[in-house]
């Protein structure tokens, strides 16, 4: 396999190894870390015995994102308020003509369940992403990862079980979404108490990141009159020049708020039984950087 050929390969599939690290760590500049250095030793391998080339891959970085995971956990850095991941732009296209594939793949980027696989172990979280995410066998994930079968079932049972029980209900379908979303930002925008309450689950979640860097909560609010009353107030005070427009960002849409030409904040909500569940802002201004040129 030439250089050239190697570099055409390794770009065909640059997406689905993107897609497995940022899954795992839920840091773009982490990802591109790992993606980098699969592509190192991709190039310095010896690849005449590759079969496979995205299963080598796939197995390449998963264990460069395990070892950069348990480098972060073992940091034990604190963060200051609530952490969210990095928004990630999705935009599946025609590249996923499945609505069920779709829906997985939305699922697995979904802020609700990457805050829930922060508290796995990072084997748990891999044999979860690639279970889950790209419906790797469990043999396959097995020797990606040099674990027996039975080990690797073990951990996908326990990670399933702790992501259902975690992880807030809501619907996936992106109309609806975006139709409240709509809504939401005309009450918030007119001051409209009483059509924001109307759309607000009684017992909804409001998630800031901010990172200590920006004004945003610094816990979660819980109820839909401390969440109304905190959006409200925001609305009122929010930059005069704030504008918006609607991106597809971890697989739903979202709205990315501009402020003098640079990203403000970005704002999705989860939604069930046609009422917002959950609201996550992100605020922290290290964490908007990749949106500048989105």
């Amino acid at each position: 396999m030439t250089t050239d050929t190697a570099t055409d390969v390794f770009e065909e599939h640059r997406p689905v190894l993107q897609g497995v690290a940022y899954r795992m760590l839920g840091r773009l500049a982490d990802a591109e870390d790992v993606v980098q250095e699969a592509w190192l030793r991709w190039s310095g391998a010896d690849r005449s015995g590759v079969r496979d080339p995205r299963g080598y891959l796939v197995r390449v970085t998963t264990r460069l994102a395990v070892d950069r995971l348990r480098q972060i956990k073992a940091r034990g850095e604190t963060y200051v308020g609530p952490w969210l991941p990095e928004p990630y732009v999705t935009d599946f296209g025609d590249t996923v003509p499945d609505t069920a594939e779709r829906a997985v793949l939305a699922d697995s980027v979904s802020f609700a369940v990457l805050v829930v696989l922060e508290s796995l172990s990072p084997l748990e979280r891999a044999v979860f992403v690639l279970r889950e995410a790209f419906g790797y066998p469990y043999a396959e994930i097995a020797a990606m990862l040099e674990r027996g079968e039975a080990a690797v079932r073990q951990l996908a049972g326990r990670a399933r079980s702790h992501v259902d029980e975690r992880r807030p209900r809501y619907d996936v379908d992106p109309v609806q979404r975006r139709d409240l979303t709509e809504r939401f930002l005309a009450a918030a925008a007119d001051g409209d108490l009483e059509g924001l309450m109307a759309i607000l689950a009684p017992d909804v979640r409001l998630v800031g990141d901010s990172g200590g860097k920006s004004r945003a909560p610094l816990r979660v609010l819980e109820s839909s009159a401390k969440v109304g009353g905190f959006l409200l107030g925001a609305a009122r005070k929010s930059a005069p020049d704030l504008s918006f427009r609607f991106l597809e960002i971890n697989g739903g849409p979202a709205l990315l708020f501009m402020s003098a030409g640079k990203p403000d904040s970005v704002l999705q909500l989860d939604v069930a039984d046609g009422r917002i569940q959950s609201l996550y802002i992100i605020r922290n201004p290290d964490k908007l950087q990749s949106l500048s040129t989105a």
